[in-house]
């Protein structure tokens, strides 16, 4: 009876196995349909190699990047899914950028998506010394979803489309041309070379990661299940607040750090929304809403913006040193049509971040004291403070810049 009981057991194991092979063999096909590859492709002996050394992918690595990814994953996965492109295309994000939005090639492509400076410009995002839409996580997205379904309708295959992405349009273009066929198996030829390595290997990631991501027993193995289905809906909102406002106070409405509500605006260079406009978006997280309609007031958020008398000598230069500041921004964030200065002229000073402090010399201190104290450099804290020595006078007032 036992061994009938345990064969019966093994007969199950062996037709879930099956079973569960099947699933994953045909949620393989799904994702080569979408994105237009022929099934030829599961026999690409490069992207067999990654399957047979699939313990590379299923590492830590992996899930990592879906944990540090969760404030934005939900956001790309929705607004993915809502465009109508193939769903993998969540992975096309991950293997630019690990979903960091402070992600920063060599080249200078920066962002989730990683765009370069002069594409994203011409893809209607913003850069200037602000803000950096290309780390906007709803902005770049929108961008980087329309330009695929431009690449799209230019290529005809979402493939393509990938590929264009990664390398250009102009020489995926040339490069099919030259072939006469946009056949994927042409395009990823090793020995030929066509393309550029990290091109040719563009594609493979993106599948793979997608597998891996539809994994059930990966998934469940690793208690991963809520990676994977983390939120269907938004996990921030948006709110609109003045130009020129600072974190800290629309924090202190909804009972956030200024450095914790800057990691939800990656697209701000500075603990302030843009100067130059009067309606600013921001993002905070979606159970914070309720709290930002009945706590902010705009007028009450001028408390973080530090007061500066000009004195002889001055100069923005000098100023914006001794603040840790671009002058610039002074010059912009006061209207200021010159560099010229007038004595006993009031200038506003914008906060640069939670950590920025004044602090006043006490007898025994020092340099390295100090530097110590506040884990600063010392080169820094001098070019802050426009030092030409190390000397310090009790009383003296210095500033600790981030």
């Amino acid at each position: 009876m036992i061994r009938i009981f345990l064969g019966l057991i093994l007969v199950w194991q062996f037709s879930w196995g099956l079973l569960t092979m099947e699933d994953d063999y045909t949620k393989e096909i799904q994702i080569l349909k979408s994105l237009d590859i022929d099934i030829a492709f599961l026999k690409d002996p490069v992207f067999l190699s990654m399957k047979n050394n699939i313990g590379i992918y299923k590492t830590k690595h992996f899930l990592r990047v879906l944990e540090d990814g969760r404030t934005f994953i939900p956001i790309i996965r929705q607004m993915i899914t809502k465009a109508g492109i193939p769903k993998a295309f969540l992975y096309l994000a991950m293997a630019e950028s690990n979903f960091s939005a402070k992600a920063r090639s060599r080249s200078r492509a920066v962002g989730l998506w990683q765009f370069m400076p002069k594409t994203a410009k011409l893809l209607g995002l913003k850069v200037d010394r602000y803000i950096d839409e290309r780390k906007d996580p709803i902005k770049s997205t929108k961008i980087a979803i329309k330009y695929l379904k431009f690449l799209h309708k230019r290529f005809g295959k979402w493939y393509l489309a990938a590929i264009a992405y990664n390398c250009g349009e102009g020489k995926l273009s040339r490069i099919i041309k030259k072939l006469g066929s946009d056949d994927l198996n042409l395009l990823l030829d090793g020995r030929k070379k066509y393309l550029p390595k990290e091109s040719r290997m563009y594609i493979r990631k993106i599948v793979m990661m997608a597998n891996l991501s539809n994994d059930e027993d990966f998934i469940a193995e690793n208690n991963a299940d809520h990676l994977m289905n983390r939120g269907s809906t938004f996990a921030l909102a948006t709110v609109d607040v003045k130009g020129g406002v600072s974190l800290s106070s629309i924090g202190e409405s909804i009972h956030l750090s200024a450095k914790t509500l800057k990691e939800y605006n990656p697209q701000l260079k500075y603990y302030f929304t843009p100067p130059y406009d009067k309606k600013y978006t921001i993002y905070i997280p979606y159970n914070k809403y309720s709290l930002f309609q009945k706590n902010y007031k705009p007028t009450k958020n001028n408390r973080k913006f530090y007061v500066y008398f000009i004195k002889r000598g001055d100069s923005l230069y000098k100023i914006g040193k001794k603040f840790g500041i671009p002058y610039k921004v002074i010059k912009d964030f006061n209207h200021l049509k010159s560099n010229f200065l007038k004595l006993g002229k009031k200038l506003i000073i914008p906060s640069t971040g939670p950590r920025f402090v004044k602090y006043t010399i006490k007898r025994g201190d020092t340099l390295s004291l100090i530097s110590k104290k506040f884990k600063v450099k010392i080169k820094k804290i001098m070019q802050a403070n426009n030092m030409k020595n190390s000397l310090l006078k009790p009383g003296e007032k210095i500033v600790i810049p981030n």
